[in-house]
């Protein structure tokens, strides 16, 4: 690979695009250029799309597209166009989709070829430099589409033609909506439960991704009938999770998913996405069962991205840390040899952390078999009795060892860290430190949340032009484009803006959540079928429709986040309960309506659907705590360890609970209440818009807590 010419990529402003800049191949950023270029040359187009954290993306950099005779045959036969996953989330699943109609796979680095006006007509993922693993070599395989290309013209542009249609037809939902039911709700719970390892944990076979909506589904479930199988699902999918190699014992955090049923052997990237939800599921958890092990992994999580993923001096989170550190590397940076071990530990720590995370002279990495993934094979008491040790001293030695592992690990080649900063991405993250923050009392999560929601409204949104996606990329040198918001981030930041009134109780941020909701609803809502789009309504942009961008997607399934259309009904939800506004409703049941049909039948992949079902179906409970002192802490700890999703809790001192400082429906219910004249310290569940009589003690409130969780659903 040369190092001293560089292709267009140069100008890009993604980090993944701009790894490739010194690529041999002549690369195009997706734009009307690349499409012309196509077109004037009458070349297939040979598209890339891939994510500077996706390991088999770089080892297809390095085998192929790195690789001078490659390089020449897609220079001379195709027009090259690479898209980063995340910048540009609208275009990847399009054609996800459509490679999934013709290969039956999907995943990155997607490889797709197009007619020069972006209609797909072959793909698949990853192809091999020579004939292996099942699969022609790339250079096979660029030499034949091409021909078929030219000599068989009408036999593409057929199958162009047939794929597009496919596509529209699985973007559509016509035909699926239906009358909408809290019946939905058991339905997907029963999905998700038969898809449940009882052995291993999680759900289905290898791999095994985590599926935190589920999991959260699942724990207000559990909270709100006391069924004891849900209870086992959640707590032994998140446990074994915990244990596992998928989970970084030293430093914290996720890896993405699981290559096997176990959880040990991971792909060793991790997404602030992945974190920012499992982070909810072991705050929920630790609500739903008071373990002390959930809160553990909850402080060590936001531990992990505190180091890692946060940027101090501004706020706001950045996107990943890669899964490799060069093109040679597969997890080498986060795995340990038996001799890597003992270089860093005494004999006594050794013997501990080995028989603990079952380090051996046998590893599970296939490219180094010496290679060890962390994970907990032994428990500190079995350890203890084998060694003929005090627990204690098991306990001291494993905590030395953990630090000095890790400072160990901090000095070899680290792999990138993403720092570009998305808005949908950050918001998921400001939610999560929020909830961690009030359930466990973390003051300088909650304080760095709120910068960073600061941060996203300040930098990502204005009144005329609304949300962006990106308010900052990874590489300094890159300059800066204006990508327009999608609908995840205008859902997300509401949510967040919610979720920081709430913790607050400043209205400024629920009247960022009203702007947002609102030109959400502006941009994005369908007024004719209901639902909304994942883009903005066409208004005459070109860019709109190159390519299949001009298919209209309405997204119901969560992949890899929760689904936009689900969230966003969450959201016109909960701004309905503060604010009695009938038209936010009446777009939440268009939008439940669109998949009401089908919904049952998406199973674990509708499980945010089922979320906005519980907020659909149930009263929007807000738990008013109105006083500054230590009967106020106490009621408000009482309310918060409760993990109903319908719930929320707010605090307000009695001088602050005035018409002008509340939500309109509030504004008409708590602040004429008797407790407020008389400065009581007082909690009030208020409900369907109106409140019950004030509640001045802990075991009361308890009560009532537990009596309005146990509430049969609005609708059947």
């Amino acid at each position: 690979m040369t190092t001293q010419t560089s292709n267009s990529l140069s100008t890009a402003s993604s980090a993944y695009l701009r790894s490739a800049m010194h690529q041999p191949v002549q690369w195009h950023e997706w734009g009307e250029d690349a499409f012309a270029t196509a077109q004037r040359e009458n070349k297939p187009i040979l598209l890339d799309i891939g994510a500077v954290w996706c390991h088999w993306c770089h080892v297809m950099d390095r085998e192929s597209y790195d690789d001078a005779e490659v390089a020449q045959i897609v220079n001379e036969r195709f027009v090259a166009v690479k898209v980063d996953r995340d910048e540009r989330p609208d275009i990847d699943s399009r054609y996800q989709a459509a490679i999934s109609a013709i290969s039956g796979q999907g995943g990155w680095p997607l490889t797709a070829f197009l007619t020069p006006d972006g209609k797909p007509f072959y793909g698949g993922t990853y192809f091999p430099p020579n004939d292996q693993y099942g699969r022609p070599s790339f250079k096979r395989v660029l030499l034949a589409i091409s021909d078929a290309y030219h000599q068989k013209n009408g036999e593409v542009v057929e199958q162009a033609k047939i794929v597009e249609s496919a596509l529209s037809h699985s973007e559509s939902l016509a035909g699926r909506s239906g009358e909408f039911s809290a019946a939905v709700i058991d339905a997907i719970v029963k999905s998700v439960l038969g898809m449940f390892d009882p052995t291993n944990g999680g759900f289905g076979s290898a791999p095994k991704f985590p599926h935190p909506a589920a999991l959260d589904l699942l724990i207000d479930q559990y909270a709100r009938s006391g069924d004891e199988n849900l209870r086992n699902v959640f707590v032994t999918t998140l446990e074994k999770m915990a244990r596992g190699g998928v989970y970084d014992q030293l430093a914290g955090g996720f890896h993405r998913y699981s290559v096997d049923e176990r959880w040990v052997v991971p792909h060793f990237e991790k997404m602030c996405y992945d974190n920012s939800e499992l982070l909810k599921n072991y705050v929920h958890a630790f609500q739903a069962t008071g373990s002390e092990f959930f809160a553990n992994v909850a402080r060590d999580i936001i531990r992990w991205m505190e180091e890692w993923l946060s940027d101090r001096e501004r706020g706001g989170f950045y996107a990943s840390q890669d899964a490799d550190y060069s093109m040679d590397d597969d997890g080498d940076y986060f795995t340990w040899t038996m001799e890597e071990t003992r270089a860093v530990l005494t004999e006594e720590e050794a013997s501990v952390a080995c028989l603990h995370y079952d380090i051996n002279e046998i590893g599970e990495m296939h490219h180094n078999p010496a290679k060890n993934v962390l994970y907990v094979r032994a428990p500190l008491e079995e350890i203890a009795k084998r060694l003929s040790m005090p627990l204690e001293r098991v306990e001291t030695l494993l905590q030395s060892a953990k630090e000095k592992m890790y400072t160990a690990r901090l000095k070899r080649p680290t792999p990138y860290v993403d720092k570009t900063v998305y808005v949908g991405w950050n918001a998921m993250c400001v939610s999560a430190y929020l909830q961690a923050a009030r359930a466990l009392k973390l003051a300088t999560a909650q304080h760095f949340a709120l910068r960073s929601l600061d941060r996203v409204l300040a930098e990502g949104w204005s009144t005329e032009n609304g949300l962006v996606h990106v308010i900052a990329y990874s590489d300094p040198a890159a300059q800066s484009r204006q990508i327009a918001g999608l609908l995840d981030d205008y859902a997300f930041t509401a949510i967040a803006c919610l979720d920081a009134y709430e913790t607050t109780s400043d209205l400024s941020y629920f009247n960022f959540a009203h702007r947002i909701a609102d030109t959400m609803v502006d941009r994005f809502f369908d007024p004719v079928s209901g639902g909304f789009f994942d883009t903005e309504k066409p208004t005459g942009g070109e860019e709109k429709l190159l390519g299949v961008l001009g298919t209209r997607r309405k997204p119901f399934q969560d992949s890899p986040t929760p689904a936009g259309n689900s969230v966003a009904a969450i959201v016109l939800q909960r701004l309905y309960g503060y604010t009695n506004d009938q038209s936010y409703r009446d777009k939440t049941e268009q939008t439940m309506e669109v998949l009401a049909g089908l919904a049952g039948q998406y199973g674990i992949f509708a499980a945010t659907y089922g979320i906005a079902a519980i907020h659909v179906s149930q009263p929007h409970n807000q738990v008013v705590i109105i006083g500054e002192d230590e009967l106020a802490d106490r009621l408000y700890s009482a309310a918060a360890r409760i993990p109903a999703l319908n719930q929320v809790v707010l605090k307000f001192a009695s001088s602050k609970v005035v018409p002008q400082n509340l939500p309109p429906a509030l504004a008409k219910t708590i602040a004429a209440l008797p407790a407020i004249k008389e400065e009581r310290t007082v909690a009030v569940i208020c409900s369907d818009f109106g409140c019950r009589p004030s509640i001045s003690e802990v075991e009361e409130l308890n009560r009532n807590l537990r009596l309005a969780l146990s509430q049969p659903t609005l609708q059947q």
